[in-house]
């Protein structure tokens, strides 16, 4: 493997979801776990003032992973998980109150993330930097937002 993140740097930590981006598999995933804790942190926010954080933590991620991926001396090391968290948080983004739409918007964000349908495989394989790190994630994060939409809409039709 890549050189390991310095948890004892502050920017690494952050990168690595406090470290979540460590565990021996699935590190996406419990980077995702992350995710839903901030969006947990979040969620009773007006719309516009979520819309702010997640950009702002978006901004911040980009030179925080490019930073941690130079560091690492990998493109986009599998420890960085920061693009993770802001996509779920992208995902989430007027997303339906209640545990099962938390629950179907992890699913649906960890399904576009591993998948990588295009254009998510495109900007993964031709962004290079934080930003390569970070976009990809949010467009997975912006497909799922849109099939969870769409199942809430359906949904709310059969009711």
């Amino acid at each position: 493997m890549a050189n390991r993140p310095a948890l004892h740097n502050p920017i690494h930590l952050l990168a690595t979801g406090f470290g979540a981006g460590l565990a021996p598999v699935a590190p996406g995933t419990f980077g995702t776990l992350v995710g839903v804790v901030f969006y947990l942190a979040l969620v009773g926010l007006p719309l516009m003032v979520y819309l702010g954080a997640v950009l702002s933590l978006l901004l911040v991620g980009i030179p925080l992973c490019g930073v941690t991926a130079r560091d690492l001396q990998v493109d986009d090391h599998p420890g960085i998980v920061w693009d993770e968290i802001v996509g779920y948080l992208v995902t989430m983004v007027a997303a339906p109150s209640g545990w099962p739409w938390v629950a179907a918007g992890f699913a649906l964000f960890r399904f576009f993330d591993v998948l990588k349908p295009w254009p998510i495989r495109a900007i993964d394989e031709r962004m290079a930097g934080g930003a390569g790190i970070m976009l990809d994630d949010v467009l997975a994060g912006i497909f799922a937002a849109g099939c969870l939409q769409f199942a809430h809409y359906a949904t709310s039709q059969l009711l």
